[in-house]
């Protein structure tokens, strides 16, 4: 009994100890219906040192993390490998920064609907870790709260 006990303990626990990267305000920008490309953003908080490394949607062909800078008097977009995320501080993938990119979209992505999106996450010396989000789809004219 002690034994099933244990076992029952330590599946509740393990869990919540992988949950080591909070996930707030994720959402995606609406397409019309011929858009090949749409972008999602969201908060993450490690609370230890890591990185996302990799991004998955089904609804996608290809999901990549991406960086928007000025270069020059030119804003450029580009794939980066990863994204560092320092141990307690809130890092925003906002519009005009970091951001993931879902491109080859496989259909359109209607205001209301809700859209998996799978993180992959990895701290020093650690295996990969995912986590996956119901990412809503707002409007393509949305603009989040100042402070998102």
């Amino acid at each position: 009994m002690k034994k099933i006990l244990s076992a029952l303990l330590l599946a509740a626990v393990v869990p919540a100890a992988l949950a080591q990267v909070e996930v707030g305000d994720a959402w995606i920008r609406a397409t019309v219906p011929s858009a090949k490309s749409s972008g999602v953003f969201m908060r993450l908080k490690s609370k230890q040192d890591a990185q996302l490394v990799a991004v998955r949607a089904e609804v996608a062909g290809v999901a990549e993390i991406h960086q928007m800078q000025m270069e020059g008097q030119l804003m450029k977009m580009h794939a980066v490998p990863s994204l560092d995320l320092p141990a307690g501080r809130m890092v925003d993938l906002a519009s005009g920064g970091y951001h993931v990119m879902l491109m080859d979209l496989k259909r359109q992505l209607k205001q209301g609907e809700t859209v998996p999106v799978t993180l992959v996450f990895r701290k020093k010396g650690k295996q990969a870790e995912t986590v996956t989000v119901d990412v809503p789809v707002k409007p393509l004219t949305y603009t989040p709260p100042k402070g998102q």
